[in-house]
């Protein structure tokens, strides 16, 4: 006798749908969709903070500077120059260009080596300018019975000219004269421009600075006193420099012969001022 088992089916699994349950929506697309709209969110907040600092800054700076009161002072410092500046030129003139090229730098060598030779260093000779003009004939009426093109009506070149140009400078003011009327004597046309100057002001611009900020605090000490008001930090400076410039004197030799006395040269002194104002804030 058999006993036969039962036949069973096999177990049906599950779908993967079923086994986890009803879909979900994602919230990839809707994601997406509000990224623009945090940036620009974000955007507009980074500007805001950006306009409430500044004007933050405005308000607290305005509120700094709305009780002021301000106060000038001047220093001036007096020094004796201690160098000329010398402009000489030595110009030439011939019918041709060579001639008057040649000329001119015979006579310019002479005007170097005379400055060579009363001590001047080669820095302190400079060329500032050199320059060839076509000098032309200026033209005169025709004839009645001339033809056209008359060339008597015609402008022509009769000559040339050459301008040579330097820019000296005198260290040791003793030899101003000599040098003035020994320039001419070596071949220079004009001599002129002479300026009497501080070569390195700074220090003196620097000492005269001083002497203006402590004008202007000696002001402010005096008021505290005088009107009974408290002075805080101060909350703004200004500067003008003036008073120095180079002193150029009148003194001009056109073709003069050479055997003239020298002139005697006065440096006097020259005058540097600073002018400075300190605001101070009222507490």
């Amino acid at each position: 006798m058999y006993i036969m088992n039962p036949v069973r089916s096999p177990a049906r699994r599950p779908k993967a749908d079923e086994s986890r349950g009803p879909r979900r929506a994602t919230s990839y697309g809707m994601n997406t969709s509000f990224k623009p709209l945090v940036w620009a969110g974000s955007a507009v907040l980074v500007i805001l903070a950006v306009f409430l600092l500044a004007e933050t800054n405005q308000v607290v700076n305005t509120a700094a500077t709305t009780n002021t009161v301000s106060f000038s002072g001047e220093g001036k410092i007096s020094a004796v120059p201690d160098i000329a500046t010398i402009s000489a030129t030595v110009l030439t003139q011939a019918a041709d260009t060579k001639v008057a090229q040649d000329d001119n730098a015979k006579k310019s060598n002479a005007v170097t080596d005379f400055l060579k030779k009363q001590g001047i260093a080669d820095k302190d000779i400079k060329t500032s300018g050199y320059n060839i003009y076509p000098q032309y004939s200026y033209p005169r009426p025709c004839p009645l019975n001339s033809t056209f093109p008359c060339v008597e009506n015609q402008q022509q070149i009769t000559s040339y000219q050459v301008i040579q140009s330097f820019d000296i400078k005198v260290r040791d003011l003793t030899k101003i004269g000599t040098l003035l009327s020994g320039l001419v004597s070596a071949g220079a046309n004009q001599v002129n421009n002479l300026g009497l100057q501080i070569e390195n002001p700074d220090a003196l611009k620097s000492q005269a600075r001083q002497l203006a900020i402590d004008d202007a605090k000696k002001k402010a000490t005096e008021l505290e006193s005088q009107v009974g008001i408290r002075l805080g930090r101060i909350v703004n400076f200004s500067e003008n420099t003036g008073g120095y410039y180079p002193q150029p004197m009148a003194f001009e030799a056109k073709g003069l012969g050479g055997g003239a006395a020298a002139p005697d040269i006065s440096p006097g002194q020259n005058d540097i001022t600073v002018d400075v104002s300190i605001t101070y804030q009222i507490k």
